[in-house]
């Protein structure tokens, strides 16, 4: 349930993991403190001393999330702006595929039923929103700096083509058959093009 976690790794670490596994798996309604306190196999009662609350647990859960998305998708790891479109387009694609292709889909499912749980809970919200501008500053940032004149406007477009491919390949009719490294490339080097001068 919680292979993500390595041997060794604090309690919060193996709590966490093992909610993001449950909510791939089992949905929001599987999640529960006793639920992970048996798929993390650890002594009932663990999880409520980590995380007292079911909101604790979800912001436990998000704060883990966003920790091992950066893992995937750092915009600090994609190209110098400097190097030009197709590069920052090659390094879009690289991040794309690798999340598609090397086994983070439940992670994916877990992001979605957050988003969805933060659309009624408030609280829950400004939580999920405070660690999605993680990965939104840095990419206006880099969009800036590679000549968008409208880097806001630009960072929107391009977060939203990255999640609609992500909740299209995980959730979606592409699931079995998700983009060649390649036609990733292509298809930000095409978005990016009206964004960015030559």
């Amino acid at each position: 349930m919680a292979e993500r976690t390595a041997p060794g790794s604090p309690r919060p670490v193996l709590i966490a993991d093992t909610a993001l596994a449950l909510l791939a798996e089992r949905g929001m309604r599987g999640l529960t403190h006793r639920a992970v306190d048996e798929a993390a196999g650890l002594p009932q009662g663990s999880t409520s001393n980590h995380a007292r609350t079911r909101l604790a647990l979800l912001e436990a859960a998000v704060r883990r999330l966003a920790e091992r998305e950066a893992e995937v998708l750092d915009p600090a790891a994609l190209p110098d702006p400097a190097a030009g479109r197709e590069a920052l387009a090659a390094g879009l694609a690289l991040a794309l595929h690798r999340y598609l292709t090397g086994g983070y889909r439940p992670l994916l499912l877990s992001r979605y039923e957050l988003a969805l749980e933060a659309t009624r809970r408030p609280e829950l919200r400004a939580y999920y929103d405070a660690t999605g501008a993680r990965f939104r500053e840095p990419l206006e940032a880099l969009l800036t700096a590679a000549g968008s004149p409208a880097p806001a406007r630009h960072t929107l477009s391009v977060v939203a083509w990255c999640e609609g491919l992500m909740f299209t390949c995980a959730a979606g009719p592409y699931h079995a058959t998700p983009p060649t490294e390649e036609d990733l490339r292509r298809g930000a080097a095409e978005l990016l093009a009206g964004m960015l001068p030559d």
